[in-house]
């Protein structure tokens, strides 16, 4: 039991020193950019044009959003915003919609953008934590 307990912390360890996260340019630029053009249209209705959130929906950028959803994934956050959105037709936005949509909560939260796109894929998601604030390196 004790040891199966050794090697469980020990891959729990691997996993965090190698895990990615937002702050590893995780989507594109230009994937950001037809994000801002799908939230636009899909979202600001709702969580507003600066992503500020609204009457009946919380903010998606700044303090708050980071808080609820530092630690958590962004397979989780990609998840809850396909199944849950748009409020009037709930799971109607398809995987690239999603991607993008996330793409440019990415980018509005000042995380960088890198070379390839965020991914469709669920499982691939699940792999990016969201960390308000930027970790130190060690090499």
């Amino acid at each position: 039991m004790r040891a199966l307990l050794l090697i469980s912390l020990a891959a729990g360890l691997a996993f965090s020193q190698t895990a990615r996260s937002v702050w590893d340019g995780v989507f594109s630029a230009e994937q950001a950019k037809r994000g801002q053009e799908r939230y636009a249209a899909q979202c600001a209705v709702c969580h507003g044009d600066t992503l500020a959130g609204g009457e009946s929906a919380p903010p998606l950028s700044g303090g708050e959003f980071l808080s609820n959803w530092n630690g958590l994934t962004v397979g989780d956050l990609f998840d809850r915003t396909r199944n849950t959105m748009p409020q009037s037709k709930p799971g109607s936005l398809s995987r690239e919609a999603g991607a993008e949509i996330i793409a440019f909560i990415l980018s509005a939260n000042q995380f960088p953008a890198g070379k390839t796109e965020l991914p469709q894929a669920s499982e691939v998601l699940r792999e990016i934590k969201v960390e308000a604030i930027k970790p130190d390196k060690k090499d």
